[in-house]
Formats: structure tokens, C-alpha cells, sequence
């Protein structure tokens, strides 16, 4: 990727740095590597020029020569011949880059017997709602029986639903702007194939959600990570400015954003900065790709409205809309969809057709009675994902207090930054004490994020419980320097 970043840029995200010397260039250096750490200096970014750098900090370039120059004994800068100075991150042994995927599981919480899932923030289905949208969909499947089946954008009694669903919202939508897809991944794939050629940058939020990732490198794509800053909680913030600088300087195919209880961060975009961002997006002629998945997993106040209501010009960077049923009701309900400019959906269903041809009537029928029951089945699911989330926040800070992480106002899980980049090996460790965990380098790219791992709140409490003991359990491993032992699994 080829992010630069000018002498004013990088002070805003280095912050205050004072005094010149060796505690001046101490401090810098350990500035530089925090940053890259959690992920808010994204590797593969060309760094000021030290005499610009000394200007723009109001230090002595002598300074900034020393930082660098252990930033590069560190491995935390490299030279690129003819091309300056690019942030990295020291080689190393590193978990291997596996799938993002979910494993087929012995029950609603636990991937195989006696081991808890904390891996992938996916909530057990309501029984009672899917009983009654299945039973609601067979009543409805002899209507549909005389015809071929195929749909390449879906039923219509499907589209109307979303829709509307979406009107709803305050994203103004007709059913001929929606495709049906087999769930939100599904979705961004299709457009990845329609708008992206190998080669193409897609810009990234830097942490995101893994599939994500794993989608551009599918694609033969390069990746250009936005790292997301963090205001005075904690909690992510995105920073506009730097959003268009990387717009400009990358021209990006598309760019990808989790506005709404971010995954994995939990942070919710402000209305302010959502028209900021399309507007951003607009003069660069870049498409936006936002995923809209959590947005009605809203614990504590309601978001704005999507990130595409803002997109009132029509034409350049349309603003395509992901959404699905797997967050809200159960990752079992394979139906997602894509919400978008109508020259936009003939194309990416133009690329569709060839390999696949409609989703299936039964489930799209089933997705259809959820949507018209949903707002009576949300109260309940809100109210037992925030008792969930406040229970595993207390349970942490009893069990690891020098863990920490902000409280997120949605969504399904925590972002915790363990105060030492451990992650990787906390994941190794916990996997011995029957915990699946998810590292937070798969959460990013070029290595950061060994800070930090994802903690879903989506078990019951007492499961909650027992998998906060063993993360105790396999942290105190690592602190003591041994081996973690296999634990009984009872």
C-alpha cells in the first residue's frame, strides 16, 4: 500500500512530543511503536522526512534523526531505496493467517464439546421467531411454486421488505435498488468481483473485520489500511482528513467502512462525520461499501441514520449499503442484501449470473417474515445483549484488572487491549484452557493489533463466567513464563 504521510499528519497522530535529546528521541521512538502496535499508524506508511518531521514537532532534527534510526534498529522503520522511510513491524514468529470461518458446533455456545467459542460474535437464534417465520414460510411457498424459482435479485415480497426496512431508517429506498444475497459477505463479495480488478487498492479500516481482509487478498488486491484514532474513553474515532488524504493519494477502487457499532471496536460514526466521509468520497469519485450488518444492535441510544443517506447526488462514489439477518436474529439465516444505485446492481448482477443464479425461495421467505416480526423480537435481544455486555465487562475487571476496554454503546462484542502485545500467544494459551479465541493481528494488517483480542458478549452469563476464568487462567500462564497445561475439559 502507499500511504504518505506529510509532517502535520503525522503530528497529529504522534500527539505531544516534547524536548530534544535523548529523552526527546526516547520518547518519540516509543511513540512511533505504540502507534503501530494498537494499529493507529498503519504498516506500509511513508513517514516524514526528518527535517520536515523536527519542523512540524518544533524539535531539533538531531532528535528525530536518533528515533528513526532506532525505529529502523527496532524494525519499526524501514528505507525503501529512491522512496524514503516506511513504518513496519519487526519480523518474527507470528500466528499463521487462517480463515475467518466459523466451525460447526456441538451446541448454541461452544464449537465442540466443552470448548467456548469466543472466536466469532454470533448470537444462538430465537427459537420462537424462527418457528413462527418458518411456519409463516411454508404457508407462503405454494404461491411461489409455479414459477421457475429463479430470481436474480431476489423475491419481490423480499425486496419490499427491505426496502422498507431501510426507508425506515432514514435511507430513502424502492425495491429495484435492493438485491438479495446470501448473506452481507456474500454481498461485498459480489461487489468486490463487479468494481475491482487485480491490483486495485480497497481501502481499509484499520482494525476491521477479518473477512474483509481475506476478501481483498482474494481479489488480488492491495489493501490500504485507515487506522482509526481513539478519543479521550477509548474509543475509535474516525478521522476525516486523513480518510480524504488517503482517497487522494491512493485513488483506492473502493472503500470499505463498519460505521455502525464497528466490528471489532464497537465505535458508532456521528452524523457529522458520515456526511464528511460521503462528501470525502464524492470529490474522489471512490465508491463507499458499508457495512450495515450491527447497526440494529443498538444498546443504549440509536445510531444516525446509514452512512448512504447522505448520498443525495446522484452519479460518481455511490454509497452501497450491506446488510444481512445474521447479527440480529441468527448467522443460520443466509440471507443478506445489497442496497444500491440501480446502474450499480445491474452490473454487479450482470457478474452474478454466471455462477449463481438466485437464492433460495424457502429462506428468502423466511427472511421475509423475520423482517415483519423484527421489531417486536429486537427489545428482547437488546435488552439480553446489554445485561450480557455489562456482565462480562464486570467479570473482566475482577479477573484481569489491567485488562481494559471501553464500553460499547452496541454490537456483540468488546475490544481489549490486554496492555502487553500478547495476543497471539493468549490465543495459543487459551485454546490449552478450551477458550476459541480470535488474534487481534487478524483483525488488522501487517502484524498489528498484538495487543489486543475480541471478546464476544453473546453467551449466556454462566458461560460467560467460566470462559472469563479460563482467560485468567491461560493470562497467568504467560505472566509466570511456563508452558500453559492442558486443562481437563469437563
Amino acid at each position: 500500500m502507499d500511504t504518505q504521510l506529510n509532517g502535520s499528519a503525522f503530528v497529529r497522530h504522534l500527539g505531544t512530543v516534547s524536548g530534544d535529546g535523548r529523552a526527546g528521541y526516547v520518547a518519540l521512538a516509543d511513540r512511533v511503536r505504540t502507534l503501530l502496535s494498537d494499529g493507529r499508524l498503519a504498516v506500509g506508511t511513508r513517514v516524514p522526512s526528518e527535517r520536515e518531521l523536527a519542523a512540524a514537532l518544533g524539535i531539533g532534527r538531531g532528535t528525530v534523526a536518533a528515533a528513526y534510526e532506532q525505529l529502523r534498529e527496532t524494525g519499526h522503520l524501514a528505507r525503501r531505496r529512491g522512496s524514503g522511510t516506511w513504518t513496519a513491524l519487526p519480523t518474527g514468529p507470528s500466528a499463521a493467517v487462517v480463515p475467518f470461518a466459523p466451525t460447526s458446533g456441538a451446541g448454541p455456545s461452544e464449537i465442540t464439546p466443552g470448548v467456548i467459542d469466543l472466536a466469532h460474535a454470533a448470537p444462538a437464534a430465537p427459537p420462537d421467531a424462527m418457528a413462527a417465520a418458518g411456519q409463516e414460510a411454508l404457508a407462503a411457498l405454494p404461491a411461489h411454486l409455479v414459477g421457475p424459482g429463479y430470481d436474480l435479485l431476489g423475491l419481490p415480497v423480499l425486496r419490499a421488505a427491505i426496502a422498507d426496512r431501510l426507508s425506515g431508517q432514514g435511507l430513502p429506498t424502492a425495491p429495484d435498488e435492493v438485491m438479495v444475497t446470501a448473506g452481507s459477505q456474500h454481498a461485498h463479495a459480489l461487489v468486490v468481483r463487479a468494481l475491482v480488478r487485480p491490483g486495485d487498492r480497497m481501502l481499509l479500516e484499520q482494525p476491521t473485520y477479518p473477512n474483509a481482509i481475506d476478501l481483498v487478498r482474494h481479489a488480488s488486491a492491495r489493501p490500504v489500511p485507515m487506522a482509526l484514532d481513539r478519543d479521550g474513553r477509548g474509543r475509535p474515532r474516525w478521522d476525516v482528513a486523513a480518510f480524504a488524504a488517503i482517497l487522494r493519494e491512493s485513488a483506492p477502487a473502493l472503500a470499505y467502512l463498519v460505521p455502525d457499532h464497528h466490528n471489532p471496536t464497537g465505535g458508532v460514526m456521528d452524523a457529522e462525520t458520515r456526511g464528511a466521509v460521503v462528501a470525502a468520497a464524492r470529490r474522489h469519485g471512490v465508491p463507499l461499501v458499508v457495512d450495515d450488518c450491527l447497526r440494529d444492535l443498538w444498546l443504549d441510544d440509536p445510531v444516525p441514520p446509514p452512512v448512504g443517506a447522505w448520498a443525495t447526488v446522484p452519479g460518481e462514489a455511490p454509497v452501497l449499503t450491506l446488510g444481512s439477518l445474521s447479527k440480529t436474529v441468527w448467522g443460520g439465516v443466509r440471507i443478506g442484501w445489497l442496497r444500491g444505485p440501480r446502474a450499480v446492481l445491474r452490473r454487479v448482477a450482470t457478474s452474478r449470473a454466471s455462477d449463481d443464479i438466485a437464492s433460495p425461495v424457502l429462506e428468502q421467505l423466511v427472511a421475509a417474515a423475520l423482517l415483519r416480526g423484527i421489531d417486536d423480537l429486537l427489545p428482547a435481544r437488546r435488552t439480553t445483549m446489554r445485561e450480557r455486555r455489562d456482565h462480562l465487562l464486570g467479570a473482566l475487571g475482577r479477573a484481569l484488572p489491567d485488562w481494559s476496554a471501553p464500553r460499547p454503546t452496541g454490537g456483540l462484542s468488546l475490544w481489549v487491549d490486554l496492555g502487553a502485545p500478547r495476543s497471539s500467544a493468549l490465543v495459543e494459551a487459551a485454546a490449552r484452557h478450551g477458550v476459541h479465541l480470535a488474534a487481534g493481528p487478524r483483525f488488522g494488517t501487517g502484524g498489528a493489533f498484538e495487543g489486543f483480542v475480541r471478546v464476544p458478549y453473546t453467551h449466556p452469563v454462566d458461560v460467560i463466567d467460566d470462559a472469563v476464568a479460563r482467560l485468567a487462567t491461560a493470562w497467568e500462564t504467560l505472566d509466570a513464563g511456563t508452558p500453559a497445561m492442558l486443562s481437563p475439559v469437563v
